[in-house]
């Protein structure tokens, strides 16, 4: 990062140069001011010696001042394309390594390391190496004066390294285990909060707040870990300020006593010493900072080297006819969820996929669009496995829609682009018609009306169906609908349904259907369960075999029945 800006950089190291050298000259002049008083020099010397020093110091300020300006300009811009290239690193991974990650890591890594990795590029960096060329200035100012009194200056430095050198051995492990506890419990509070229903529903508060509280517990110990290494640090360190200082006056004095230096020569070293207290108490400060910043830098870094999605080896396949043979998949290495799935979809066949949760129908789902490649057997379209298309063709062919759904921030147009950003205002509105959003006809300025966080804000229904819409844009080949109109109800679902229905024609659709209404009106049902397709047919031929899809069809029936009307 520090390379792309030599020029940017080489400024601000020059200009914080400038000033330190600059800011060597007051204490000397106060020291050849103390040795002429001393020779009983005239007061105009000393007010010539004195307007020196002021000229140094406004000097001195006004460096530093466009050194800083320089700094954050480069540091800012140096921050903007670290999120730049994050976001463009995050969208370049797997599907199924986001989903792994969770949200709650990725958005820790966007934004709390990302704004750490900022403040060390924008302030740590600058200050250590600035405050490293100060105290070698001032040091070196202080052997030129004397060398006992530059080695008498020195005395502070063993227990000051000594103790640096501790805490660095222990930080950088320290600051990685604190991002990520803060990452876990950023994950646990946005999990929560986004199921919060869920957790209601199943009275799962009491476990969702011991969950909580477990990870703030383990947030808590984190930082008292590296709060308990900055104690002990920063202790030795100021314990070690005021050693060298005083054996300077104490060397000084023996040596003003010999006549081998001047009182001045004393008084400037005293001086220089105090003066290096500030950028070295800098650098030891910024020292600590640097190593949170090194451990967000390693978390952001991170992402990038997760291998990119593969650019796949086939470029097309012939035909659309979706085939699975022998798929096996399990997550993480644990026990398979599909067992030998074999299935075939004709181009334009409707199918529902429906079983008891758990039977892998998601799963299933997410292997035909090719997020996830089977363990065992394989998955293709058209004579070709899914996973070997290139990934942007895959998505141009194959969508699939969840019941899961995002609003982006910025207006209704906005949102529909992401799908067919050529799309034009006649064809983005037809499309939220086709999926029934009637909400659309309120809104204040139409496809401009500003939505999500800050804005109007939509309903569960209202961002599902703007999800289909979305859909309907996309036109892709194959359809896979994964329980997409679950969070609409019943009523509007079936609209929704009915007018998709339109566009579905001429279309291979596979859906995950919770509501066997879906089921009633697909060529064919798959009946899946614990990993296996247990059955397969048409509606009426299910029903009339009297098997496990006819036990979930009557009591499909019987649920509906009893709904209040």
């Amino acid at each position: 990062m520090i390379g792309r800006h030599r020029r940017a950089v080489g400024i601000v190291l020059a200009l914080h140069s400038a000033a330190a050298v600059a800011g060597l000259a007051p204490p000397w002049l106060l020291g050849t001011i103390v040795d002429r008083v001393t020779a009983g020099a005239a007061v105009a010397t000393v007010d010539r010696l004195a307007l020196a020093i002021a000229g140094c110091v406004l000097v001195s300020a006004v460096l530093s001042r466009y050194a800083q300006y320089a700094g954050h300009r480069f540091g800012e811009r140096a921050v903007a394309e670290l999120r730049e290239e994050f976001v463009s690193r995050t969208l370049g991974l797997p599907v199924s390594v986001v989903e792994r990650a969770g949200s709650g890591d990725l958005a820790t890594r966007s934004s709390v390391d990302v704004a750490t990795v900022g403040t060390t590029v924008r302030d740590v960096v600058p200050t250590i190496v600035i405050a490293g060329v100060q105290l070698t200035l001032l040091f070196g100012a202080v052997f030129l004066l004397h060398p006992l009194l530059g080695l008498a200056a020195l005395a502070g430095l063993p227990s000051i390294v000594t103790v640096t050198r501790w805490y660095l051995r222990r930080a950088s492990s320290a600051y990685l285990t604190e991002g990520a506890a803060a990452a876990e419990l950023t994950e646990t509070l946005t999990t929560t909060a986004e199921g919060a229903r869920t957790v209601e529903a199943l009275r799962l508060t009491d476990d969702r707040i011991r969950h909580g509280t477990g990870r703030i517990t383990q947030v808590w110990r984190a930082r008292r870990a590296t709060l308990a290494l900055r104690t002990v640090f920063f202790s030795i360190v100021e314990a070690s300020y005021p050693l060298p200082v005083a054996l300077v006056l104490l060397v000084g004095g023996y040596l003003f006593s010999r006549d081998m230096v001047t009182l001045g020569a004393v008084v400037a070293a005293a001086l220089y010493l105090q003066q290096a207290i500030e950028p070295l108490d800098r650098l030891l400060q910024w020292t600590e900072q640097a190593q949170r910043g090194f451990a967000s830098y390693a978390r952001v870094l991170g992402v990038g080297m997760v291998p990119a999605e593969p650019p796949g080896r086939t470029a097309t396949s012939r035909g659309e006819r979706l085939v699975v043979r022998g798929a096996r998949f399990s997550y993480s290495g644990g026990t398979d969820v599909l067992h030998g799935i074999d299935l075939e979809v004709q181009p334009g066949e409707r199918l529902a996929v429906v079983g008891p949760s758990g039977a892998g129908k998601s799963t299933l789902a997410r292997l035909l669009a090719g997020i996830d490649a089977p363990r065992q057997g394989v998955v293709s379209i058209g004579g070709c496995p899914i996973t070997d298309l290139d990934p942007a063709e895959r998505r141009r062919r194959i969508a699939l829609v969840t019941q899961e759904h995002h609003v982006f921030i910025g207006s209704v147009r906005d949102n529909l682009s992401f799908a067919a950003p050529d799309a034009s205002d006649k064809q983005m509105r037809a499309a939220l018609v086709t999926v029934g959003a009637d909400w659309y006809d309120d809104l204040p300025a139409g496809l401009d009306t500003a939505i999500g966080d800050g804005a109007r804000q939509l309903g569960a229904a209202e961002a599902q169906q703007l999800a289909l819409a979305r859909l309907v844009l996309a036109d892709p080949h194959t359809l896979i609908l994964d329980e997409a109109t679950a969070a609409l109800d019943p009523s509007t679902a079936r609209r929704t349904e009915r007018a998709l229905a339109a566009v579905l024609a001429g279309r291979t659709v596979i859906a995950i259907a919770h509501r066997l209404n879906t089921a009633h009106d697909a060529d064919r049902v798959a009946v899946l369960a614990d990993g296996r397709i247990t059955e397969i047919g048409s509606h009426d031929d299910l029903v009339a075999a009297d098997g496990a899809y006819a036990d979930l069809w009557r009591s499909w029936h019987t649920q509906a029945d009893e709904r209040p009307r």
